[in-house]
């Protein structure tokens, strides 16, 4: 039975070109950091704090025209609605003694709408429990990047692997920061939720090509370093593209057709899965390639050739026969440098 392919089977050279892929990144790392020294991001109420007020309407109200009322009165707030009750929570950043001033632009605001409404709670909320989350989701980070280390050090027996898998992390989530500080997009916390996504669907992909990788040297342990990585890597790029493709396809339609709510969330998923496929595939290889060498990866090879050697040793065959004929100096020839 044949099978659809998307992509042809690639012999792409990635870890021949890893430099020229890390001058990259380092030109766009560097500017996300300018961006966020000097410009800085644009933190949402979560963690500034501001005015908040609870309004009801007696008539159904579209948040759209609610939303086009308090921005023609030059109010920019995130609204919160109330499903069926036909209420609606509007926040503003500002400092506490501002509250009145705020609420009465809230109010005129309002009027020009048309409908009835009642005010029925207007109060200062403080960064308080916005900071308290955010260390909280800092720290969680944190312990999911520290284990993510542990696990691939552990399952691939190599602790470069880990800590490579995590520098891709940063990237995505750093570039993804960047963005946001250059164009002053508003940080709340459901960015911060969107960054946590972000690390997980990354890391995904590069556990994909480690672990095809922890196959190729155990089927072939002759294979040096960079053989490996670059056959590993061609195996799962079609994997990894349609896999990209079919959720940063749904992210696009959320972004374009969820609304102003969804719109932050799901351009923060675009640029961070975006930049995750790209470094899984570009960055990743290179990154374990150039850290790896000499190390732990020929001991590593060296235990699974010791192991092949073994097993084949009551029948004298190569421990390479386990694959076609002069397959591992093919593949040597076709990635060589």
């Amino acid at each position: 039975m044949r099978y659809f392919q998307l992509l042809p089977k690639t012999h792409i050279d990635f870890i021949k070109i890893r430099k020229t892929f890390f001058f990259i990144s380092g030109v766009i790392l560097l500017a996300c950091i300018c961006s966020l020294i000097f410009k800085g991001l644009n933190l949402g109420i979560d963690f500034t704090g501001g005015t908040m007020v609870q309004v009801q309407f007696e008539n159904n109200t579209d948040i759209s025209a609610l939303r086009n009322a308090l921005q023609s009165k030059g109010i920019n707030a995130d609204i919160q609605t109330y499903v069926g009750k036909n209420a609606f929570a509007i926040k503003v950043k500002g400092k506490q003694e501002n509250v009145n001033e705020v609420s009465k632009k809230i109010e005129n605001a309002l009027s020009s709408i048309g409908t009835k409404f009642n005010i029925e709670q207007t109060s200062f909320i403080g960064p308080t429990v916005g900071n308290d989350l955010a260390k909280k989701a800092i720290w969680a980070f944190v312990l999911a990047l520290g284990a993510m280390i542990i696990y691939v050090a552990f399952r691939f027996q190599n602790i470069i692997w880990g800590a490579m898998a995590v520098a891709a992390l940063f990237h995505d989530i750093l570039l993804t920061l960047g963005v946001f500080s250059f164009f002053q997009i508003e940080v709340d916390l459901v960015i911060v939720a969107a960054l946590l996504t972000i690390a997980g669907f990354s890391v995904n992909d590069t556990i994909v090509i480690f672990d095809r990788a922890r196959e190729n040297i155990r089927l072939n342990p002759k294979y040096d370093l960079a053989t490996l990585l670059n056959i590993s890597v061609n195996d799962t790029l079609s994997r990894t593209v349609i896999t990209s493709i079919t959720v940063i396809a749904a992210t696009a339609i959320l972004y374009v057709m969820g609304g102003d709510v969804l719109k932050n969330f799901s351009l923060a998923l675009l640029i961070g899965l975006t930049s995750g496929t790209y470094s899984t595939v570009m960055l990743v290889p290179g990154l374990v390639y150039q850290w790896s060498q000499g190390s732990n990866f020929d001991a590593m090879a060296t235990g699974y050739a010791a192991a092949a050697d073994n097993r084949h040793a009551g029948n004298n065959k190569p421990a390479t026969e386990n694959k076609p004929a002069n397959v591992v100096r093919r593949h040597k020839r076709r990635y060589n440098k």
